[in-house]
């Protein structure tokens, strides 16, 4: 099983340096493979703020990704929970930290965009919105 590297996610999902994207479609043709929830995340944000992509070209690419043939995703379930809150408006770094936390009664956060969000989706675990 090959790990794959936020680099490698990049290259394919962009085409944006020809020879290393063949490089990359080798190294995922090879074998299985596995994608860990920080590479999603650290992925998201590189589309998002260096190439400038839209959030639903980043959604649509991400969603993709996960359902290729060999794919093994950390915590599916976790990751298909943000993507589906993400495409409803909510930021993927938070939709994923909250998406994570099933384990927990409600998540804690000072973020006042976040709380509205969660609560317009009903996201569980409650997000409580702390006041200083």
């Amino acid at each position: 099983m090959i790990a794959l590297d936020t680099s490698v996610v990049v290259r394919v999902l962009t085409a944006d340096e020809p020879e290393q994207v063949q490089v990359a479609r080798r190294a995922m043709e090879s074998g299985a493979l596995f994608l860990s929830k920080t590479v999603l995340l650290e992925t998201e944000w590189v589309l998002r703020y260096s190439y400038e992509i839209g959030r639903a070209e980043i959604g649509d690419a991400l969603r993709n990704l996960v359902r290729y043939r060999r794919m093994e995703v950390e915590d599916l379930p976790a990751v298909i929970e943000a993507l589906s809150w993400h495409a409803e408006g909510m930021d993927f770094a938070d939709a994923l930290h909250l998406s994570s936390s099933k384990g927990a009664d409600r998540l804690a956060t000072f973020d006042r965009e976040l709380a509205a969000r969660a609560a317009k989706l009903s996201c569980v675990p409650r997000v409580e919105l702390l006041r200083s």
